[in-house]
This record gives C-alpha cells, structure tokens and sequence, in this order.
C-alpha cells in the first residue's frame, strides 16, 4: 500500500454529522486538521471537543484560509459565497467534498457501498455489527451513531476493506452530483428506490436516474447485491450493461411467536431483537455483503441475533405491560408505510397510534403529499404533525388540514400543529394496550421524547 503522506486538512462547516466525523477520523490517522462553522450542535459540538477540534469562536474566518493548507473539506451547511471558501478558490486551494476526500483515501481499499432510498443506514450498521462481533477489522463511514462505536467514520492504511453508507444526496455547494457517484464500488448494494429529495430530483424519473448511474460506476467485474422485491430497482438492474455480478435478495424466511421474531435457518430459529418486513430484507442484503467479504452464513446468524438496530431507527424507548414506546427516523412514504406495518405485525393484540411529523422539504410540499396515501393505515390511529415555524425556514405555505387528511385517507387521523397541544392530547389519552409510534426526523417541534416517557 502506498506511503500515507501527513496533510494539514481544514473543514468548511465541520459540525455537521459526517463532516464532524471524518474530521475526527483524519486527526486520528495523524493529520493536522482544523475547521470553522456558525453554529454546531450536540452531538457534535461534544465530540469535537473531546478531541481538541471545537472552534474556538463560531463564525468564517477567510484569515483561516492559507497557502500552507494540503485540502479543503467542504460541507453542504457552507453556502456557496462563504468567505473561507472564496477565500480558498482565489488562492487555488484543492477543495473536496467529504465523499470525494474518503474516495481518494480509499482508492486502494475493497469499496462497498451500501445505497437506495431507505435502510441503507441499518444495513450499514448491521454490516458493521457483524464484522466488529467477529473481530473483523474495516474502514467505514455511516451515517449515524451505532451503539459500541466511539465514531462514524474510520480511516487506517493497513484495512482491506471500506463499508461507506451511499447517500443520494448532493456531495458539497460546489458539486452538485449525488454523494454515491463518487465512491466507485467494487461491492454495492440497493436496498430500493422511493423518489424522494424533490427540492434537488424534481421528477420521479431524474431521481431514478441516480440510480442508473450509481450501478454504471460500480467497476469492471463488480458484484450488486439488490432487492429484487422492489419493482422499480428491478427493471433499472436488469437494464444494466456494464459487467458486473448481480445477486438478488428478498425478505428471510421468518415467523413471530410472542412478539418475537426468528429467522427461520438451515441450523433452526434464529431470535431477534428487531423485526418488520423491512428489517427482514435489510438482513437478507446484509447477509450476501458479509458473504463477499469473507463471513460465512453461521457466522452471520450467530451475530444479526445480538443486533438492537441503528439510532434512530424502530428504536424501543419505553415499554410495560400495557404501553410500548418506538421512534424512527422514517419520513418517506414507502419507509413510512413499512414501519407502521412492522409494528402492527410485530403486536397484533396492541392497538397502534402513529404520530408522524412532515418535517422534511419533500413531505412540507403538498404537491408531494398524495405520495403517502394510505401510508399509516395499519396504524389504528393517526397522528400528522407539522411545525409552522419549520415551514417558514424553508419557505412554505401553510398546508391546508382538509389537503393532509385527504392525502393521508386515513379512516382515523387528528391533525396538529402545535406541540403543546399534541403533548397534552398524548398524556390525556387512555394508552392501555397500545403501542405508540413516533415517526420522523425532527422533534416535533421541540417535544423531548425522553422526557415525555417519563
């Protein structure tokens, strides 16, 4: 393997959840790194901190910016006229994306990327679970905190492997092509596709097409492993030229037995901690990926058992006799529809409310919101909530109630707007035998989920 050489690295908006990260990762593997931001929260803010890279002061300091500098790390939180970043193009500094810095950092590694609309991140992190239960040693970047790792991004020159979750999202204000394209897999994987991202893909067809070109920069002789039950994803491989293996997967062979799940296997049942249909496939995908780099199937089984889930997603804050308590990051449709389903299948004799925030730009957009028809229906009741203040930020009108609860065509669904007002419909409502569903990937404007349990 080539010779690392040391670089002096700094980090244009390095609060954010990658940048913050790789920063960290890079300080790690021995590089000077520095870095500037307007604001950062926690966890960030923490992490950075613990590792000597917080920001003395928030702000942009073009002074920061120097011919000494080996590389610039630009964030998508920077704004294209940012002064270190002008700063950076008048001196002709080399300036990356974060997919693009981990691409040239593992250009001598096994890629393996793990893409598609939804469970890229529990993949990942199942992936992970299994190579770190197995002493396997990789390089990695996922995209959110995973239980027994200190952080999501992990740089060394001596692993063979890299496992990188593959966002469709765009690289840096600066390079508008989707983080994916960069990272040319040796292994990949799509989990399906659900158009989504509409203020960037505008179309069902251009966000599909993201895809296309994501398999065509998979290299010469490459394995794709995806999830043949997705129709769209299907007719897309099947069109593929360039040379590759394809290995299709569907959801494992299970069965619940008191509000468990077990995989059925060849050496018998298998318990797990998560369940749903779609978790089911995100083992079937994860299973082949561990296969191609070297864990074999009892192996696998012996550690997906142990498995709890990523941050975030189904995650069980709260549970009794009578009462059981899951967030989830789901905002798209389909991941939407597939959680409240998992639910209802996983406690059939609980009754199910599903609480869900429209809070991305997509799902704030009502000419968007006919896409989550009948999406909560194996909820008993729904629950939408949106956070006026959140639509101004991203300049939307307000959404008509009668336009959500049309979309939605939910037999059963309460609309509100207002936190406190929700809290306070929550903690009054006989919750005996019900399991309730928080879905979203913001707060319900400013509800702490940790504190409402109690």
């Amino acid at each position: 393997m080539t010779e690392i050489i040391t670089m002096n690295i700094h980090f244009i908006a390095i609060g954010g959840s990658a940048m913050h990260n790789l920063a960290i990762a890079l300080k790690n593997k021995g590089h000077q790194v520095s870095g500037s931001d307007d604001t950062i929260f926690e966890p960030s803010k923490s992490r950075l901190e613990k590792h000597n890279l917080l920001p003395s002061e928030f702000g942009w300091f073009p002074e920061k910016i120097t011919s000494d500098l080996d590389a610039i790390i630009l964030g998508m939180h920077a704004k294209i006229d940012n002064p270190e970043l002008k700063k950076a193009q008048e001196l002709g500094l080399k300036i990356y994306s974060y997919p693009e810095f981990i691409f040239e950092q593992s250009k001598e590694k096994t890629r393996v990327v793990i893409g598609g609309s939804h469970g890229k991140t529990s993949i990942t992190a199942m992936i992970l679970h299994v190579l770190a239960y197995h002493d396997m040693n990789v390089d990695y970047m996922v995209g959110a905190q995973l239980d027994g790792f200190d952080t999501m991004v992990n740089l060394t020159n001596e692993n063979e492997f890299i496992i990188l979750e593959g966002d469709e999202y765009l690289s840096s204000p600066i390079d508008k092509r989707p983080k994916f394209h960069l990272y040319k897999p040796n292994i990949a994987l799509i989990s399906g596709i659900a158009w989504d991202h509409i203020n960037v893909f505008p179309t069902e067809e251009n966000y599909n097409e993201q895809f296309e070109i994501f398999i065509n920069s998979i290299t010469n002789g490459g394995i794709l492993v995806y999830n043949e039950e997705d129709e769209v994803l299907n007719s897309i491989v099947e069109k593929a030229e360039n040379p590759i293996k394809k290995y299709p997967y569907h959801v494992h062979d299970y069965q619940i037995e008191n509000n468990t799940t077990f995989l059925e296997t060849h050496e018998g049942l298998v318990p797990l901690e998560i369940f749903g249909k779609h978790n089911l496939q995100n083992i079937a995908g994860a299973k082949w990926i561990c296969q191609h780099i070297g864990i074999g199937e009892e192996e696998f089984y012996e550690a997906i058992s142990s498995f709890k889930g990523a941050n975030k997603r189904l995650e069980k804050i709260y549970a009794s006799n009578d009462l059981i308590i899951f967030k989830d990051f789901a905002h798209s449709p389909s991941k939407v529809k597939a959680t409240t389903t998992a639910v209802k299948e996983q406690f059939s004799n609980f009754s199910i409310l599903a609480c869900f925030e429209l809070h991305t730009y997509s799902s704030l957009s009502p000419e968007f919101l006919s896409q989550y028809d009948k999406s909560l229906n194996d909820a008993d009741e729904a629950i939408i909530f949106y956070d006026i203040e959140a639509l101004k930020i991203k300049g939307k009108e307000i959404i008509p109630e009668e336009k959500i609860i049309a979309s939605f065509n939910h037999p059963n669904l309460k609309v509100f707007t207002n936190s406190e007002e929700l809290k306070n419909y929550l903690l009054n409502k006989n919750l005996n035998k019900n399991v309730l569903l928080f879905m979203s990937s913001g707060n319900y404007g400013g509800i702490d989920l940790n504190k409402f349990k109690k």
